[in-house]
């Protein structure tokens, strides 16, 4: 078995905007007359697409929402996520991010995301930050009708890497996901891709207990040995030293 690609998860991993995000889920309750709960965005949100959050963080409340009404709220927060954004001269994308990029373009391996954000989100990101090219696929929360940790996002990368590129034959199991969330390691381990988990948003000695691999931070993935581990020279789980 052969390592081909790479899915990376979009928020967590490549920008750290998880706070941002709690701020503006809990600036949309209040403008519903809902007052925020301390634990709402990690029980209902984390790792999540928006839609699926809101949905059930309304019914928690007793509130049903229309298609109308979440289709307003999904809006909304997104036009405060990239006024935010803009605010910013410079993104907080994690360090580490660069340099593994490099080494996956010098491996030849394809690189997608993978992510619950709205496409719109994820382009103004990685443009800003010059990765746009580096990505030839990206699956968006426009892209699918269930959120993670449903593994819907991760088969429709596998098959869109395979449209655009014929000769590679790219299975699930030649894959590997990078994320930060249970939900996202669900989703990768359930359509039966590899993953690492990065602690970002969770301690490491959680992620290992989830995960393929757990590292701290992006810079502590060493790609050589993962691509050991698919080729069958080295243990399944890797943890840093």
């Amino acid at each position: 078995m052969t390592l081909k690609a790479v899915l990376f998860d979009f928020n967590g991993i490549i920008i750290n905007d998880e706070p941002l995000h709690q701020r503006l889920i809990e600036q949309l309750l209040l403008e519903e007359n809902l007052r925020p709960k301390a634990d709402d965005f990690w029980q209902f949100c984390l790792g999540r697409s928006d839609r699926a959050c809101l949905i059930d963080l309304f019914a928690n409340r007793g509130r049903v929402l229309t298609d109308k009404s979440l289709d307003d709220l999904v809006a909304r927060k997104s036009r405060a996520y990239r006024q935010q954004l803009e605010t910013l001269e410079k993104l907080p994308v994690y360090p580490g991010l660069a340099d593994l990029i490099f080494q996956l373009r010098a491996a030849h391996l394809k690189m997608a995301v993978v992510s619950g954000a709205l496409r719109s989100e994820i382009e103004l990101v990685l443009t800003r930050t010059q990765l746009m090219q580096y990505f030839t696929v990206i699956v968006a929360a426009d892209d699918i009708s269930h959120s993670k940790p449903d593994p819907q996002g991760y088969w429709l990368a596998v098959e869109r890497l395979n449209q655009q590129h014929s000769d590679l034959n790219l299975q699930p199991h030649e894959c590997l996901a990078i994320e930060d969330t249970f939900p996202g390691i669900q989703a990768a381990k359930s359509a039966g891709i590899p993953v690492v988990g990065v602690a970002n948003t969770y301690p490491l000695h959680m992620l290992q207990r989830r995960a393929n691999w757990a590292v701290d931070y992006l810079s502590e993935l060493e790609l050589d040995r993962v691509q050991m581990t698919f080729a069958g020279t080295q243990p399944q789980q890797f943890v840093p030293q």
